[in-house]
């Protein structure tokens, strides 16, 4: 039996692969570890905990930060708010981009960090505008423009003839020996 490279080449990715399921199961995923959860919908960024605790009346400042700041106190600050189980902060009309968003607890610790993109909104806010001078042009015909009366004219003299033919061609069909 000959063995070609190619089997090698899979067998040996498949045993490479069983290999590092076990590690890949026991892997936490990344917003386990840094202690803090980051969502975007929209412009609004949002962030929840559960690891801050209440020292003198606050949970603790969450930071928003642009990639130019460096550290926490130079980004948009939010206090937490919130109760033992979960805390959260949210920033409104964010600007689209990459940020990195830090929680500091009040006693001092930090309860993660985490960086966030932020996308543009998809469609456009479409806004109402006045109504126009005339209403809505329905109806028959005028929902374009106003015609003059050649126009209305011509239009009913060819709706006539083609109700005269139409009554013309029934009548024939049902008495074929008359003209």
């Amino acid at each position: 039996m000959r063995t070609s490279p190619l089997l090698v080449v899979r067998s040996g990715l498949t045993l490479a692969a069983v290999a590092a399921l076990p590690l890949a199961a026991t892997a936490q995923p990344a917003a386990a570890v840094s202690g803090i959860s980051v969502s975007t919908t929209g412009t609004t960024v949002s962030v929840v905990t559960g690891a801050c605790t209440l020292v003198n009346g606050s949970w603790g400042t969450a930071s928003l930060l642009n990639s130019g700041q460096a550290n926490f106190a130079q980004g948009r600050q939010v206090a937490l708010s919130g109760t033992t189980v979960s805390q959260s902060a949210a920033w409104s009309n964010v600007s689209p981009g990459t940020y990195t968003v830090v929680v500091m607890c009040s006693n001092g610790n930090t309860a993660g960090t985490q960086s966030v993109i932020v996308s543009a909104p998809s469609a456009p806010t479409i806004r109402a505008t006045a109504s126009p001078s005339r209403g809505v042009m329905g109806g028959l015909g005028g929902a374009a423009r106003d015609y003059g009366t050649v126009t209305m004219a011509a239009g009913g003299a060819l709706v006539g003839a083609g109700v005269i033919a139409a009554a013309w061609f029934l009548r024939r069909r049902s008495k074929p020996h008359r003209l």
